[in-house]
């Protein structure tokens, strides 16, 4: 039926027909040339099987036929958690070090067309990195250089990579297992050190107490000097001053001699078994004559 109808169509209308197929077919093609390229993205393009260019972020044509366009590739910062590696420090201790790799890709046709299999050779790279600098370093240097270990990797395996497009921005040092020998024995050191701190501590806490009580007892001791010596003074300027009255009043020769008497009687009561009598008394008569006379003035008075 379809042949009786070409067969009975003009030579000018099948060539329109033919002419609509082949139309509608490169539109297809050409609407099939479209391509979405996603924000952080990037997409190689190939020309009979040659690097073309590379598609940026939106809508992109390509050649349909000639031009074939790779799987996207991702251009934000990636992480690589690769496996513990057996390492060797300088001191010939063996143990287990896993590492962390964060990196990116600046430039995917590098990346297409620099190395096979990436992943895989930035983790050999890093294992390999990571054996000779730690082999230069001893165990204790190891445990305590971690920020010195990631920049010496950074820089080796950053510059290792630059020619497959790819840019190391960290290295990071996860874990470090050493043998449970070794870690016994580095346990045993932490708790010796921090008795020893402990020690000091309480040490100087003691110290420290005994010196405050020392300077307690200093300041006690001149509170109690400082005391003694105003009570002193205080007595003495009370001395003087009963003087000065006296010497003001200017008593007579019968209160003097009344206030002698006094002053042998208080010498009298006191425990010495010496009494000294002044060179001025010449007889016992003599002062208890010169005592009557003080008295009958006084009564008179």
């Amino acid at each position: 039926m379809r042949a009786g109808l070409m067969l009975g169509m003009s030579p000018g209308a099948i060539a329109g027909i033919i002419v609509a197929v082949i139309l509608g077919i490169f539109l297809l093609a050409a609407i099939g040339g479209f391509r979405k390229v996603r924000q952080a993205t990037a997409v190689v393009v190939e020309r009979l099987g040659k690097y073309h260019k590379t598609l940026g972020t939106g809508l992109k044509w390509v050649v349909p036929i000639f031009d074939r366009a790779l799987p996207s590739i991702s251009l934000k910062e990636q992480v690589a958690d690769f496996r513990p590696s057996e390492v060797i420090t300088k001191d010939n201790v063996k143990m287990m070090i896993d590492s962390v790799v964060f990196f990116q890709i600046v430039d995917p046709r590098l990346y297409t067309y620099g190395i096979e299999r990436p992943m895989q050779a930035i983790e050999n790279l890093t294992a390999t990195t990571l054996r000779n600098v730690v082999g230069e370093l001893e165990l204790d240097e190891t445990l305590t250089s971690r920020e010195i270990v990631n920049a010496k990797m950074r820089v080796i395996i950053d510059e290792a990579t630059n020619p497959w497009g790819i840019k190391v921005h960290r290295v990071e040092l996860r874990n470090i297992m050493p043998p449970p020998a070794i870690q016994d024995s580095m346990e045993k050191q932490m708790r010796a050190e921090r008795e020893r701190r402990q020690a000091i501590l309480q040490a100087e806490g003691e110290k420290r107490a005994n010196i405050l009580v020392a300077e307690g007892e200093k300041q006690a001791a001149i509170l109690r000097a400082e005391a003694r010596k105003i009570a002193l003074l205080t007595e003495a300027e009370g001395q003087a001053d009963a003087i000065r009255k006296i010497v003001t009043a200017k008593p007579d020769a019968a209160y003097l001699t009344l206030q002698g008497f006094d002053a042998l009687k208080t010498l009298a009561d006191g425990q010495s078994t010496t009494l000294i009598v002044p060179s001025e008394i010449q007889n016992i008569a003599g002062m208890f004559a010169s005592m009557s006379k003080v008295l009958d003035k006084t009564k008179t008075k």
